[in-house]
């Protein structure tokens, strides 16, 4: 056995043990190019601890793709003068949830950009008329940073989770990422009041953007200790064709794939997905998630009409599947890899 393999168990059994390492024995997961086999054993080993099997799948609404923020890395972003917005009406989000009900989701995450004309007062009389309708779902917001105000109006409407990855935890990076009226204190003061009102809150970070370095992802593990989010969002930069980093190098699958495994030990208890970016950086990308710690998928229920316009990220998988279909296609891949779908709402396990 190499040293450095005898290292890497050795991290591996402190972190599984502790759920904490020190930042060097940190930096050495991260950077590792070894096998980590030892590492995503240990993570799979873990979830099956606290979850079994079990996948638990969240019906994904697109609502909108208009947003106000400009960040350099995201294909939606309010300087893209290429893209073909839309916004979907009050009716078809309801229909959407309507069909994702029909094939078993009992979570619906409505996400979108930063869009005034989904104001808190729309925003709540949607969230009201799903708590309404589906009284044993759980409902998920992304829709960014929102006064503490308006988080609580939803919450007191019915939503029950919120979702707002901090993208990065270090200022001087996230300074690179985005523009200057954006600012990481404000990003996280919002995840603070979501926590304080009561929401199960998810953040996360992207993995491989430009100008990252291994002190930034330490940073981005860190700043997680201290939040204690319920879930936790990871997936590797994917460059968008119409974007400031439209020549960046896309981020590394086995980099994503050692990060979800850290994350699945240091918080044994969290829901951590299989992204989307995943299985785009690589056709049996979620399935390798799935195997390396993470719990969760979100598959699309948006009108197949305006999914190829969400475009985040150039090539996006899943673009032109009915939502019955990628619901039995998830179904398959989740079983090829030894896991389980399950239907049931799929709380955190703390």
């Amino acid at each position: 056995m190499s040293n450095t393999n005898h290292s890497l168990e050795s991290i591996v059994s402190t972190l599984r043990t502790t759920r904490n390492a020190d930042d060097d024995s940190l930096k050495i997961l991260i950077e590792t190019s070894q096998n980590c086999q030892c590492l995503f054993d240990a993570a799979d080993s873990v979830r099956r601890e606290n979850y079994g099997i079990n996948v638990y799948v969240r019906g994904l609404i697109e609502l909108s793709n208009y947003c106000k923020n400009n960040c350099y890395y995201c294909g939606i972003r309010c300087g893209n003068p290429v893209v073909e917005r839309y916004r979907l009406t009050d009716d078809e989000i309801l229909n959407c949830c309507e069909i994702g009900y029909e094939l078993g989701y009992r979570t619906f995450v409505l996400q979108g950009g930063e869009d005034g004309l989904f104001n808190d007062n729309r925003v709540c009389k949607i969230v009201t008329e799903i708590r309404k309708r589906y009284a044993d779902c759980a409902i998920t917001l992304s829709l960014g940073e929102k006064s503490e105000t308006a988080y609580k109006s939803f919450y007191d409407a019915g939503a029950n989770r919120y979702l707002l990855r901090h993208e990065t935890a270090n200022d001087a990076h996230y300074a690179k990422l985005h523009p200057p009226e954006m600012m990481l204190e404000n990003r996280k003061q919002c995840l603070w009041n979501l926590k304080r009102i009561g929401y199960q809150v998810g953040s996360g970070f992207m993995v491989g953007t430009p100008y990252q370095t291994t002190d930034c992802l330490l940073d981005d593990l860190r700043f997680l200790q201290e939040l204690q989010p319920d879930m936790i969002g990871i997936g590797p930069f994917l460059s968008h064709r119409d974007t400031p980093f439209a020549s960046f190098q896309n981020g590394s699958m086995q980099q994503t794939l050692r990060m979800i495994a850290i994350l699945r030990l240091m918080f044994p208890y969290a829901l951590l997905p299989a992204t989307t970016a995943l299985g785009t950086i690589d056709p049996l990308g979620r399935e390798f998630g799935l195997k390396v710690g993470a719990n969760v998928l979100m598959p699309n229920l948006s009108p197949i009409t305006v999914r190829k316009k969400y475009e985040l990220y150039d090539n996006k998988i899943c673009t032109g599947e009915e939502a019955a279909e990628c619901r039995n296609c998830l179904a398959g891949r989740v079983a090829s890899v030894g896991y389980e779908i399950v239907t049931h709402i799929g709380n955190v396990k703390r």
